[in-house]
């Protein structure tokens, strides 16, 4: 009996009658979508977790792309399970309170296509999210950067989360962004199947070019020699020469390839290893 008949009977029995029939159900109802929604989070993240203790026990630096894809449909997969669960749920509930649902066809189209226009961008970025996942564009752990429409400055983080509507990414400084899948305009992978450190280092324009890659050479065999950077580097460091030539400076670059993700600590190990070289040689006013 429709919740509505009932209260407005005023008899206590019928809507005691109802209470043991409809409102038990759609307790029932409501507690089992609870119930499905902790079921589903556990299994989404036991799934997760054993992706993740499989990458930390394997002798791997880096998440392969499968894992980093696993990763991230798990989490949109769940995403869309339990938001379909809660809709069919609450059309049940709705059903129940007296609400015919097959009468709210016809002004649901009405509002449906009134509110499609305020919700274009939730279409586009549920539809741009089903791309994004489909085309591997990014996973969970990329270092990413990211242009969104309407913004002159770049999101640049880790993603830590995928679903159909938003990326969430957290950047260096431990701060965490949330991007609108519908704004993102252009994606820059920083760690998909490898990366490339450019170091450029500065010289008077004097300075003997020839002695500086020498330099330079020698610090990318070392580097290359190290137990530690090895591990990180897909080859040898090369020296590409002269980037920018000025009336007083010009700039070497030296380039190393690395594993994905890592170019940032290859980097600033290398940095390091470049200005000290240079201290050595008596040039340490040009590091």
């Amino acid at each position: 009996m429709p919740v509505t008949l009932a209260l407005s009977s005023g008899t206590g029995t019928e809507f005691t009658n109802w209470v043991r029939s409809s409102g038990l159900e759609i307790v029932l109802l409501v507690v089992g979508a609870m119930l499905f929604s902790r079921l589903a989070t556990y299994i989404r993240d036991r799934i997760t977790r054993r992706i993740d203790s499989g990458f930390q026990s394997s002798d791997s630096l880096v998440r392969t792309e499968a894992a980093k894809h696993r990763h991230a449909l798990a989490q949109v997969c769940t995403w869309v399970l339990l938001c379909v669960v809660y809709f069919l749920v609450t059309l049940e509930v709705l059903q129940r309170l007296g609400f015919p649902i097959t009468g709210l066809v016809a002004p649901a189209a009405v509002i449906g296509a009134a509110l499609g226009f305020g919700a274009q961008r939730i279409v586009q970025d549920l539809l741009a999210g089903f791309f994004l996942i489909t085309e591997r564009q990014y996973g969970f752990g990329d270092v990413v950067r990211i242009a969104m429409t309407g913004h002159s400055q770049l999101a640049e983080g880790t993603v830590e989360d995928v679903t159909l509507r938003i990326t969430t990414l957290r950047n260096p400084d431990g701060e965490v962004i949330t991007v609108p899948n519908g704004q993102i305009v252009k994606v820059t992978n920083l760690s998909k199947d490898w990366a490339r450190a450019a170091i450029d280092v500065p010289v008077p324009a004097t300075a003997d070019i020839n002695k500086i890659n020498d330099i330079l050479r020698e610090v990318g065999t070392k580097a290359f020699q190290d137990r530690h950077l090895k591990s990180l580097l897909l080859d040898e460091p090369t020296v590409m020469g002269v980037e920018d030539l000025t009336v007083s400076q010009m700039n070497i670059r030296m380039v190393a390839r690395t594993l994905p993700g890592k170019q940032f600590d290859v980097g600033r190990e290398l940095r390091v290893r470049v200005a000290g070289a240079l201290r050595r040689e008596g040039l340490s006013e040009t590091a």
